[in-house]
Formats: C-alpha cells, sequence, structure tokens
C-alpha cells in the first residue's frame, strides 16, 4: 500500500471518528432545543423535528405573571459575572505573586494550592453549609459569590502561573531600570501580555457558576433568590405538573451567554489554554 493510500485512510477514520462524537454531542442538544418547541408539557409525545412546533414555552418563561425566569436569569448573571470579576482580580495578584517573587511558604502554599483543586466544593458541603449560616450568608448571593470564588482560587492560579512564567522576566527588570513600581509592572507591562490566559481564567470562573446546581440548591432557600440550575430544577421537581418542556426551552437559553463569550473571546482562548499548561 503507498503512502498516498495509507494518508487517504488515516484521513477518513480521522474523520470517521470526528463525526461519531459530534453525533454524541449534538443528539441530546437536538432533543432538547427540538422538545422546547413541542406543544405541551410532556417528553412523551417530543420528537427532535416538532410538528407542531410553538413559541408558547418561551413565551411563558418571559411572561413576569407566570414565571420567575427573567429574575433567576438575572441572578444567574449577577453571581456568575461577579465571581468571575473577583476571580480574575484575585487570581491575577496571586498567580503574580507566585511566579515573580521568591518568600518563604511559597513552594508550600503553591503545594497547598495543588491538593485543594482535587477536592471538589461539593466535597465540604455541610462546612459550607454551617458556616454561611454563622456568618448570615445562606440565602443570599454573597455567601454563594464567596464560595464559587474561593473555589476558583487554586486551579485557575496554577494555570495563571503556568502562563506568567512563560512571560521573560527581563521585561520587568527593564522597567524596574527605567523607574517602573511592582505595580506599573504588573498592570501596564505583564497583565496586557496575559490576556490570553485571563480570557481562559473568566470563562471558566463564568461558566462554572452559571452551570453549578449542587452548592446553589444547598445555599439559596427563597425562590426570588434561585439561579438558573435550582430553578429549572424546581420545575421538573414537582410531584404534579412538570414542566418538562418548559424545562427544555430554559435549558436552551441557558447556553445563550456561555455561547458569546465563547464566540467574543474565541481568538484568545486555544493559545491561553495551551500556553498555561507549557510550564509550571
Amino acid at each position: 500500500m503507498n503512502m498516498k493510500k495509507q494518508k487517504l485512510i488515516r484521513l477518513t477514520l480521522s474523520y470517521l471518528a470526528i463525526g461519531i462524537m459530534f453525533a454524541i454531542i449534538l443528539y441530546p442538544v437536538a432533543w432538547i432545543i427540538g422538545s422546547s418547541f413541542n406543544p405541551g408539557q410532556s417528553l412523551s409525545g417530543s420528537s427532535i423535528i416538532p410538528k407542531n412546533a410553538t413559541l408558547a414555552h418561551y413565551k411563558e418563561l418571559f411572561d413576569l405573571e407566570q414565571s420567575n425566569y427573567l429574575i433567576w436569569y438575572w441572578n444567574s448573571l449577577k453571581v456568575s459575572l461577579s465571581t468571575m470579576a473577583l476571580t480574575v482580580m484575585l487570581v491575577s495578584l496571586t498567580a503574580y505573586s507566585f511566579s515573580r517573587y521568591r518568600f518563604a511558604g511559597r513552594k508550600n502554599g503553591l503545594m497547598t494550592f495543588m491538593i485543594l483543586q482535587m477536592i471538589p466544593n461539593f466535597a465540604a458541603l455541610i462546612a459550607i453549609f454551617v458556616l454561611a449560616l454563622l456568618t448570615d450568608l445562606l440565602d443570599t448571593h454573597i455567601g454563594l459569590i464567596l464560595v464559587y470564588v474561593g473555589g476558583q482560587i487554586p486551579i485557575n492560579t496554577w494555570l495563571m502561573k503556568g502562563y506568567l512564567d512563560t512571560i521573560p522576566k527581563e521585561l520587568d527588570e527593564s522597567a524596574k531600570m527605567d523607574g517602573a513600581g511592582h505595580f506599573r509592572i504588573f498592570f501596564q507591562i505583564v497583565m496586557p501580555l496575559a490576556k490570553p490566559i485571563i480570557v481562559v481564567v473568566a470563562l471558566f470562573s463564568f461558566i462554572a457558576p452559571f452551570a453549578d446546581f449542587i452548592i446553589a440548591s444547598i445555599l439559596l432557600r427563597s425562590e426570588k433568590m434561585y439561579t438558573l440550575p435550582v430553578a429549572l430544577y424546581d420545575m421538573v421537581a414537582k410531584q404534579f405538573g412538570a414542566e418538562f418542556t418548559t424545562f427544555a426551552a430554559g435549558s436552551v437559553l441557558i447556553a445563550v451567554p456561555i455561547a458569546l463569550l465563547f464566540l467574543f473571546f474565541q481568538k484568545y482562548f486555544v493559545s491561553g489554554l495551551t500556553a498555561g499548561g507549557t510550564k509550571g
């Protein structure tokens, strides 16, 4: 078999594998989108391509007299954007410190972060609940944001530190010779060069709270404080009148801000994610 045929076979097998994975990923997404346009509330008669497609479920979600969906959407956006802003700020400062300075406890601190990132937040649900109760942060968005930010710091610090290590320290030294202080070097030299990894951290810290159900369901108690995952689960968890197709419509709309962020920051995302893992 000549090289041309071997290359053709490898290419065909590669496209076949990609096609299979593509179908596996898209099939449930297509079902959710199709179900959101099906009339009625049951999934038993739903299909990917509905015969009598309707926008009634989307209209119901945006009707403030029938649903609190817009309030829940705003709650999710508020929590996710606040988490993203605080995480980027704290992780940038922490990663810069670990990357550029040598101080007592540096190695132990990095090792602690590595251990912490192996333990998911929901492994400490009881402790989180008790802590929120004692600090009067139960059923508040501030408490939820603080938990999310704390959980995001370890893994993102390692990711950003790896990227900052690839930025030559000679740039810092040149700036110091010109009279620049630490904060000026950080804001005007290092951070502009670290845009790709900042985008990666921002996306990760936005997506995690927006899609989280477990921690939000533990800390949030009143319906008006619900985020979207908790509120949508409540739609299908009812003993009577489970609204499955309305749930599908609400799930489709969840993907909108995440997709927009990915499209907007796409040019930074791949380079930031790959470069962040090359050196640590």
